[in-house]
C-alpha cells in the first residue's frame, strides 16, 4: 500500500492506494469518531457490484449504512438527484457527525461531496473512487459540484474529504474505455508539472493499458502526489491550482455541445489538451516537436485527439460560460514545455478558433 498526504492544515487527509484495502478502511472508520449511521452513495452500475460489500465492511467497523443509488451517467450530476440523496440522508437519520461515502466514479464523488458539504452545513465525507478518472482526479482536492443546463460544475463548493481509499482491486471490472478515460488526466499531470513522469508514460504505454500491477500503483500514486502538491499550495484555485485546468476549457465546451453523452470526461480533456497545445504552438511557446510528443502519447494510450459532432462557433461561445472566464477573458492554461505551463488571458479569437478547427472532424 502507498499513502499520499494532502496537506491542508486541519483539513489535511490521506489517500490510501493499493490492492485490497478493506482492513485499512475498517480501521479508519472504527477510529474516526463518526455517528452510528451513514449513507453510501453509488450509481446503478457500481452499486450492484460493490454496494453490499461496502455496507458489510462499514457494519464491521460499527456503522449502520444505507445504500442510495443514482442513475449511472453524467446527467445524474444535477440538483434533482442531489435532492433525492439529501432526502435519503434525512430518512436515514444522519446527524452532523454522520458520514457520507462516495462509492463510484467522478459523478458519484462530485454529487455525494456536494451533498456532504450542504447537508446540515457539512458532514464527514469519504471518497471510495472506483474509476481510474476519479482515482487520479475528482476524488482528490475537494472540488464538489453539480451541473447546470447552461454549464458544467457551475453549482458547487470546495469541501475536502476525510480520506480517500483507492482500492485497485475494483479496477478489474472497469470497461476498457473507462481505463482510457482516466489516462487523459494522467497525461495532463506530466504535461503541467513533471517532465520525468511524462517520459515514464511514454516508455510504458502497453503496461499502463494492461493495468500492470507493478506499474499501475506508481502511475496513480504519482498522479495523486502531483495533484496533492498543487492543491496543498492553492486549495481554492486563486493561483497555482489553475494549472490543473489544462485542456478543460475546450473539454467542457465539447461535453456541453455533445450533450455529455458522446465523450467521457477524460476523452474530452484529451481533445482539449490538444487544443491548448495547438494554441501554445501558435503563440510560439512550444515547437512542433513538443506538440508531436503530446499527440503521439495520446494516440498510444488510446485517447481521441479530435471530436465529432462539434462546431467551432458553438465551442467558442461555450468557453465564455466556463468558470475560468473572468470579466469576459478566458484564462487559458498553455504549454511552455513538457512539464511546464503558464496562464494567458489574451489569446486572439482567430488563434483559438484555428485550434478548435484542428480539434474537430
Amino acid at each position: 500500500m502507498r499513502k499520499v498526504r494532502v496537506e491542508l492544515g486541519r483539513d489535511s487527509y490521506d489517500i490510501f492506494i493499493g490492492f485490497g484495502l478493506d482492513r485499512e478502511l475498517c480501521s479508519f472508520v472504527a477510529h474516526a469518531g463518526f455517528s452510528g449511521k451513514a449513507l453510501i452513495v453509488s450509481d446503478t452500475n457500481v452499486g450492484g457490484l460493490y454496494g453490499q460489500k461496502a455496507k458489510a465492511l462499514l457494519s464491521e467497523a460499527g456503522l449502520e449504512a444505507e445504500l442510495c443509488l443514482i442513475p449511472a451517467g453524467e446527467k445524474s450530476k444535477c440538483l434533482r438527484e442531489m435532492e433525492k440523496v439529501i432526502t435519503a440522508c434525512i430518512e436515514q437519520g444522519l446527524d452532523r457527525h454522520s458520514a457520507v461515502f462516495a462509492l463510484g466514479g467522478g459523478v458519484v464523488g462530485d454529487l455525494a461531496g456536494f451533498v456532504a458539504a450542504s447537508y446540515m452545513r457539512g458532514v464527514p465525507f469519504i471518497q471510495l473512487p472506483t474509476s481510474l478518472l476519479a482515482q487520479v482526479d475528482s476524488s482528490v482536492g475537494g472540488k464538489v459540484a453539480v451541473n447546470h443546463a447552461l454549464g458544467k460544475n457551475l453549482i458547487g463548493a470546495f469541501y475536502q474529504p476525510k480520506a480517500v481509499f483507492i482500492d485497485l482491486d475494483r479496477m478489474k471490472t472497469l470497461p476498457k474505455r473507462e481505463i482510457y478515460t482516466g489516462l487523459g488526466e494522467i497525461v495532463k499531470y506530466g504535461i503541467i508539472y513533471d517532465a520525468d513522469f511524462f517520459a515514464f508514460l511514454e516508455e510504458h504505454p502497453s503496461e499502463i493499458l494492461a493495468l500492470d500491477p507493478e506499474i499501475l500503483p506508481h502511475v496513480i500514486a504519482r498522479s495523486c502526489e502531483i495533484k496533492a502538491e498543487v492543491v496543498s499550495k492553492d486549495e481554492r484555485e486563486s493561483g497555482l491550482r489553475r494549472i490543473l485546468n489544462f485542456g478543460h476549457t475546450m473539454a467542457h465546451a465539447i461535453e456541453e455541445e455533445t450533450g455529455y453523452v458522446r465523450y467521457h470526461h477524460g476523452e474530452a480533456v484529451a481533445i482539449g489538451m490538444m487544443g491548448a497545445a495547438y494554441i501554445s504552438q501558435g503563440l510560439g511557446r512550444i515547437g512542433e516537436d513538443v506538440l508531436e510528443r503530446v499527440r503521439r502519447l495520446m494516440q498510444r494510450l488510446q485517447l481521441p485527439t479530435q471530436a465529432e459532432g462539434c462546431t467551432v462557433e458553438h465551442m467558442y461561445r461555450s468557453i465564455f460560460r466556463d468558470k475560468k472566464t473572468v470579466n469576459g477573458k478566458v484564462n487559458w492554461v498553455l504549454m511552455d514545455a513538457v512539464g511546464k505551463v503558464g496562464i494567458d488571458d489574451n489569446v486572439p479569437e482567430k488563434m483559438v478558433k484555428a485550434a478548435m478547427e484542428k480539434c474537430i472532424v
